[in-house]
C-alpha cells in the first residue's frame, strides 16, 4: 500500500505585526503599500503645544508597531522594507493577529477620536510618583487608586492630603534613594 503526503503550506494571507524604528510607523505603512501590501497603522489626532503655536498632529495608536496582511512567502520582502526591523515573534514564530481583531480595531478608530493607549505597568497602589507634565508639574505624591487611564493621587508634603486626578501618561516613577544599613 502506498501512501502519499500531499503537505501544502499555507498560503493565505495572514496579519502579523512588525516592529519598526522609532518614530517611523507611518513611514512604514506608506512604504509597505507602495509595495503592495495591505498595511494599517492606526493613528489617533493629537493637539501638541508648542512655545508659539498649536498643531494637531497624527501619531500612532501602538508606538514602534504597523499591522501588515501578507502569506508566509512574502515575509523576506517585509524585512527589506526600508524601516523595518523585525516581525513580532510568540513562541518563536510571527506573531500572527486574528482578522476579527484587526476589524475591530479599524472600527474602533473610525468610531471614536479619542483613542489612546496608556501602560499601566509599573504603577499600582500606593507607589510614590513624580509628575512630569501639567499644573502639578514636578510634585510628588503617593498613588491612592487607578482609574483608567487616571489616578488619583495625593500630596502629603504640604501637611495636609491634597487629592488630584492625574494621567498615567503624566507620571514617572519615583525611587527611594535612601539607604538602609543594617
Amino acid at each position: 500500500m502506498e501512501s502519499t503526503f500531499n503537505i501544502k503550506p499555507s498560503f493565505t494571507k495572514k496579519w502579523f505585526v512588525i516592529y519598526t524604528r522609532p518614530r517611523w510607523e507611518k513611514k512604514v505603512d506608506r512604504l509597505l503599500q507602495e509595495q503592495g501590501f495591505e498595511s494599517f497603522c492606526p493613528v489617533r489626532n493629537v493637539e501638541n503645544q508648542w512655545a508659539d503655536r498649536k498643531k494637531i498632529v497624527s501619531l500612532p495608536l501602538f508606538t514602534g508597531y504597523v499591522f501588515v496582511k501578507i502569506d508566509e512567502r512574502e515575509g523576506y520582502k517585509i524585512r527589506y522594507t526600508l524601516g523595518v526591523l523585525n516581525f513580532i515573534n510568540y513562541m518563536g514564530k510571527p506573531a500572527v493577529v486574528r482578522d476579527s481583531e484587526i476589524e475591530k480595531l479599524k472600527h474602533i478608530m473610525d468610531a471614536y477620536n479619542d483613542v489612546d493607549v496608556v501602560s499601566l505597568t509599573g504603577v499600582s497602589k500606593g507607589d510614590r510618583v513624580r509628575i512630569s507634565n501639567g499644573l502639578f508639574h514636578n510634585q510628588e505624591g503617593e498613588v491612592i487608586q487607578i482609574q483608567g487611564k487616571y489616578v488619583l493621587m495625593s500630596f502629603d508634603h504640604l501637611d495636609c492630603a491634597l487629592v488630584t486626578r492625574v494621567p498615567i501618561s503624566n507620571l514617572t516613577l519615583t525611587v527611594n534613594t535612601q539607604q538602609h544599613y543594617v
